[in-house]
Formats: C-alpha cells, sequence, structure tokens
C-alpha cells in the first residue's frame, strides 16, 4: 500500500473549558485600599471597577472578581493569596464552578 493509499480520519472533539467564578470575601482587616490594588493588579479591573468589587465585598460580605477557566481562576486566586500573605493580610478568596 502506497503512503498516499493511507487516510487517516481524526475526529477532535472541544469541550468549553470548566469556568469558575473567583470571590473575595470580607474580613475585619484587611484594608479597601489593598483589595482595590489586587483587583486592579492580578484581576487587571480598572480603578472604577476594583472600587465597585471593593464596595460589594465591604457592604455585601462578598465580591465576584471575574469569572475565568477553572486553571485561570486557580491561579489568580493563588496569587493573590500570596501577596496577601506577603503583606500580612488575611485575605479570604475562593473559587465556585459554574458549571
Amino acid at each position: 500500500m502506497a503512503e498516499s493509499d493511507t487516510q487517516i480520519h481524526l475526529e477532535v472533539l472541544l469541550q468549553e473549558p470548566k469556568m469558575s467564578k473567583v470571590i473575595l470575601l470580607n474580613d475585619d482587616y484587611t484594608t479597601m485600599d489593598f483589595v482595590i490594588n489586587i483587583l486592579m493588579d492580578i484581576f487587571g479591573k480598572s480603578y472604577h471597577q476594583a472600587s465597585e468589587i471593593m464596595m460589594s465585598v465591604h457592604k455585601n460580605g462578598s465580591g465576584v472578581c471575574g469569572v475565568y477557566p477553572y486553571d485561570i481562576a486557580e491561579f489568580k486566586a493563588k496569587q493573590a493569596k500570596l501577596k496577601a500573605q506577603k503583606y500580612r493580610f488575611p485575605l479570604k478568596i475562593i473559587t465556585q464552578d459554574l458549571n
């Protein structure tokens, strides 16, 4: 059988990635300025967006930083936790699966 006679059929099934929300939780020690900095630096929010999310955290007990594919959400949450630990803030941040 010649090489040109061989046909390979490959079927690739693509799935939407599992999505997760990254959620900041309120605490009594992490400063509002630090939360705004985290939101701008790690989550790419504008100052205005970061301020709105920070106020949601402050008033409602939590605020959504964003919705990302699972791996990215976990990575960003870990970055935020590590930065908070570096500055000795007890920032609480969780991820929540959407699908």
